[in-house]
């Protein structure tokens, strides 16, 4: 399709021993898009992301990347993307900035415009001090840095990030969303798989939900978080509550904290809630959310 950055048209992988990874798989990745592929673990995102990347063979179906078939142009294909694997895999005794030139050289860059363009990303993503270090010297947040800032030494079209931000602590998590969404918005196509769903639910403009080789979502990101029915609550009272009453689409437990876990169905809004609770007094000092809106949701699709 002309404004799909990627288009997989009934894709199947099935390996040795007969397991099918992807069942008749279609999916189109919009340019410019912050796309989620979400699923659990088996569920087939790897599978995906293999085929795209030349690393698996699939077994049937068509995937086009800005337009090149990767069966018959995949040196063209390979040009738009940009890819930053789970494991960190560059050589540890090299320096940060050799190995971001030296990715470059592998696409054709001349050597002054690659050291040009590795000094504007270490820096943009806070490692231009670490420059000369060995990256096995690098903290695991810093070399999860290094490979976004080697993806990009090319300039592709495309970003695929397979669990960028595992083992990252919150503040670094943040900092790279910001970066990912600056890039976002300068015209980058993101494709993400996180195990962090708030992440996704953050960052993602749509969302493609996975599961046992079929997708079973794929859609705009607003709209799906419209499907959820209920949504779970912790609330946290002045006093603690000997019994609990019955409200109307409502159901109420009291935790091992002393909180109320309270799951709420669209026929009630929080609002009603708190009001019928003081009417029973029981007033709520603060309420959050249990979890985030698309994990609870995603953990619902996945089970039933």
């Amino acid at each position: 399709m002309k404004n799909s950055a990627i288009t997989i048209k009934h894709l199947k992988k099935i390996y040795a021993g007969g397991f099918q990874a992807l069942k008749n798989i279609s999916l189109d990745v919009p340019k410019g898009a912050f796309f989620g592929l979400l699923g659990p673990n088996g569920a087939g995102k790897s599978t995906i992301i293999g085929i795209l990347c030349s690393l698996i063979n699939k077994t049937a179906g068509s995937v086009e990347i800005y337009g090149h078939d990767i069966d018959k142009d995949w040196s063209e294909a390979k040009k738009n993307l940009g890819i930053v694997p789970q494991e960190f895999n560059f050589n540890i005794f090299e320096p940060c900035l050799q190995i971001i030139t030296n990715q470059a050289g592998y696409y054709g860059v001349p050597y002054p415009v690659a050291k040009q363009r590795a000094e504007h990303l270490l820096k943009e993503l806070g490692l231009w001090d670490k420059r000369y270090t060995p990256s096995g010297k690098l903290s695991g947040g810093m070399k999860r840095r290094l490979m976004i800032a080697r993806a990009l030494v090319h300039q592709p079209k495309i970003l695929i990030l397979d669990e960028p931000t595992a083992g990252v602590d919150i503040s670094l998590r943040r900092s790279m969303w910001t970066f990912l969404e600056k890039q976002n918005k300068n015209g980058l196509t993101i494709i993400l798989t996180t195990h962090y769903l708030e992440e996704a639910e953050q960052l993602c403009e749509t969302i493609a939900i996975i599961d046992k080789g079929i997708i079973i979502e794929n859609m705009n990101k607003v709209d799906l978080l419209k499907k959820m029915k209920c949504e779970t609550f912790i609330l946290t009272t002045e006093a603690d509550c000997i019994g609990l009453p019955q409200i109307d689409n409502a159901s109420l437990i009291k935790n091992n904290d002393g909180d109320i876990e309270v799951v709420v169905n669209d026929a009630l809004s929080i609002t009603k809630l708190i009001s019928d609770l003081e009417k029973q007094n029981i007033i709520v000092k603060r309420i959050q959310n249990k979890s985030s809106r698309l994990e609870e949701l995603f953990v619902r699709m996945v089970e039933s």
